[in-house]
């Protein structure tokens, strides 16, 4: 049986810098490697000097780096270079030109006090090892907007610092610096498909390639695809979750189409705008033409578009209508209270004791957003999430308030978000034909009510075309649930798969922020984390103020931008809220370096520049730099005066979640910056086994 041929990046980087007449023969000799890749010969040989078992086949003057194991030939790069000999062994040549030197980010996140910036090296060693000419770029297949940034560059630091896509920087230096094939073994995996597919990219013909699943991740592709019922995917960050549902689409379309239904419909449904965008990109890659029938949208359009379609535009209340609302309806509940002296006397604590925006949550994200009818129904709901626990007599207070709540938004022409998703499943529960959908995806599920769930469960034509992921440990919004509050069809005996491998960060990153993590766990199915990228420590720096913040956020994207050979794009900064994180925008852009503040409407990942965007914007994004600041705002993290520990603990768990999302969109370097006068005890527990804390 022929071995299946994958590659990675650094293999059509570098392709794509040889002369057409020879790669026609170089994709020849690759044909060898799908009937044998075993070393025989002077053709096939081992290269030493690597730790991984790495190989090179000869092509006339080119060699052919790849490594195989079983069924499978990994392409890693091709060059010209030199076969070189110590004794009788083939080693690794050295890299001609080790960009490493250049960087400081193992000095920044390990001395007490960031290095000032040094000006930048005009020795000759700094010097591209290779003219930048408009053939090379044209060969490379470069952008022709590029090319005025980067025929300007002379040196490294140049290269490093030219204002242009990731990619394009990449694939320079691949092609112009002698690659570390150890590192481009963690690089991720693309089919190759035939050598013809090879061809047609190397002309320019062909866009880009599908990534290649793991073994773990492929089996849950086709899993329980043809079972009675649903299927649920769970894991942790990185893990490829949303990866898998874009593929799992693909197959149901598969399906779908070989039963006869010549033009499918498939919802596929995300948690924000930003990421509705990003799975339209992948699926138009994944799909070609047939992500005709595929409609990606967040969970709450359809909902929204069916109320507008039928009783016109919903009027939503905002955060502000809503606490003031509550405030007036509190006294009316108090004034209107059944029950003995004592049951009276209780019910009036409760509603005097609880904080306004945990009456608005309880209203919302537990009565309305669970679908709740009736007292009796509330008072016997488990109340997932919520640390402040509720007797009968209390719940029936705060039944009481919800009364009166209502009919003072009522009376504003007003309704909250989740009373217009009730409405949306009540009017789509009671039509003769409702609009449904062939199959439906459900990517990141964690944060949506119950309600939602229920609607999309109803959206789906056949049980067995729900596919659902979900990370417990990423909630974000309001309180979490338990698949037996949603819906009688959601049921996963069975059908419950868990992803172990984190792709995106690395072991360093993973734990130390799941260890920061700690009581703020709510799902315990990912004891065992398995990565496949190491790194530096993820680093903690405590500031006095925003001059000094503003310097070593600065630092940081430079000296990490440089250490992992990217541009300042790859850099995100996180932080609590817009006002912090357009005053960090502010101080970049005033110190020279390019940055802009964002949110999820108006996400552009491909801008160029430090990315500055709410910590809970970032969400299912991920950034090979990130750090998180801006917590000098004393407000942080909202705990008001006068309320409740129970309420403020539920609000600092919640908010520990937040944080654990921030950390782990960071792929190769974290750095968190705390007050160091007060900080909130959210920013205070981390494990100095895991985390650089700066102290030696």
């Amino acid at each position: 049986m022929p071995f299946e041929i994958i590659h990675k990046p650094t293999f059509t980087n570098q392709l794509l810098a040889i002369p057409k007449e020879r790669v026609i023969q170089i994709l020849e000799k690759i044909e060898v490697l799908r009937d044998d890749p075993k070393p025989h010969g002077s053709l096939k040989k081992k290269l030493h000097g690597y730790k991984g078992d790495i190989y090179r086949l000869r092509s006339g003057d080119f060699r052919i780096i790849y490594t195989y194991g079983d069924g499978w030939v990994a392409l890693l790069g091709v060059d010209a270079r030199k076969d070189v000999y110590r004794g009788d062994k083939l080693v690794a040549e050295e890299t001609e030109v080790d960009v490493t030197p250049f960087s400081r980010l193992d000095d920044l996140l390990t001395l007490e006090k960031a290095p000032s910036p040094q000006p930048k090296s005009s020795q000759p060693d700094n010097l591209l090892p290779v003219e930048l000419t408009e053939d090379l770029l044209d060969r490379l297949l470069i952008p022709k907007a590029c090319f005025p940034t980067l025929l300007a560059c002379r040196t490294f630091d140049d290269l490093l610092d030219a204002v242009v896509p990731d990619g394009v920087r990449d694939r320079l230096f691949d092609c112009i610096t002698a690659p570390n094939f150890d590192q481009v073994l963690n690089q991720p995996n693309f089919v190759t498909g035939s050598s013809d597919e090879l061809l047609r990219f190397k002309e320019g013909d062909l866009l880009g390639f599908l990534l290649k699943l793991n073994s773990e991740q492929e089996k849950f592709v086709t899993w329980a695809v043809n079972a009675t019922g649903p299927t649920l995917l769970k894991g942790g960050p990185g893990t490829g979750k949303s990866t898998i549902a874009l593929y799992r689409t693909r197959e149901i379309l598969k399906q779908l189409q070989a039963t006869g239904v010549s033009q499918p419909r498939i919802l596929f449904t995300t948690y924000t705008n930003a990421l509705v965008t990003f799975s339209e990109q992948l699926l138009g890659q994944l799909l070609g033409k047939d992500a005709q029938f595929v409609e990606v949208k967040t969970s709450d359009t359809p909902m929204y578009s069916l109320i507008c379609q039928s009783t016109g535009k919903p009027k939503i209340a905002n955060a502000k209508d809503l606490l003031k609302l509550v405030q007036e309806a509190v006294p009316k509940a108090i004034a209107t209270l059944e029950g003995n002296v004592l049951q009276q006397q209780a019910q009036r604590l409760i509603l005097q004791r609880l904080q306004p925006e945990y009456l608005v949550e309880e209203l919302s994200e537990v009565i309305d957003a669970r679908g709740i009818e009736t007292l009796e129904d509330y008072q016997a709901t488990p109340r997932t999430g919520r640390s402040i626990a509720l007797n009968k007599t209390q719940r029936q207070a705060i039944w009481n308030l919800r009364q009166h709540f209502n009919q003072f938004l009522a009376s504003q022409g007003l309704e909250t978000w989740a009373q217009m998703r009730n409405r949306a499943l009540a009017l789509l529960q009671s039509l003769p034909q409702p609009p449904v959908y062939d199959a439906v995806i459900v990517d990141e599920a964690q944060d949506l009510s119950p309600t939602v769930l229920r609607f999309l469960v109803q959206l789906c034509r056949e049980p067995n075309r729900l596919f659902i992921t979900a990370d417990a440990n990423q909630s974000i919004y309001g309180s979490s649930f338990r698949w037996s509050d949603v819906h009688q069809s959601l049921k996963f005996v069975g059908r419950t798969g868990i992803l172990k491998i984190n792709h995106r960060t690395t072991q360093e990153i993973g734990e130390a922020a799941y260890s920061y993590l700690q009581e703020g766990t709510l799902d315990e199915d990912d004891n065992e984390r398995l990565y496949i990228h190491t790194g530096p420590s993820p680093a903690v720096r405590a500031i006095e103020d925003r001059v000094t913040e503003g310097n070593l956020l600065a630092q940081f994207c430079r000296t990490a931008a440089h250490e992992f050979r990217l541009g300042l794009g790859a850099c995100a900064i996180l932080v609590p809220s817009e006002r912090a994180g357009r005053n960090i925008t502010g101080q970049l852009n005033h110190m020279g370096i390019e940055a802009q503040f964002m949110n999820s409407k108006d996400l552009k990942l491909k801008g160029k520049g430090v990315k500055v965007l709410p910590l809970k914007a970032a969400k299912g994004l991920e950034f090979p730099i990130v750090a998180i600041a801006g917590f000098l705002e004393t407000s942080y993290p909202g705990i008001t005066k006068g309320m409740t520990p129970e309420a403020a603990a539920e609000i600092l768990n919640r908010e520990r979640r937040t944080l654990y999302v921030a950390m782990t969109r960071a792929m190769r370097a974290l750095l968190v910056l705390v007050p160091a006068q007060k900080p909130s005890s959210l920013l205070q527990t981390f494990d100095p086994q895991l985390w650089n804390l700066g102290n030696s």
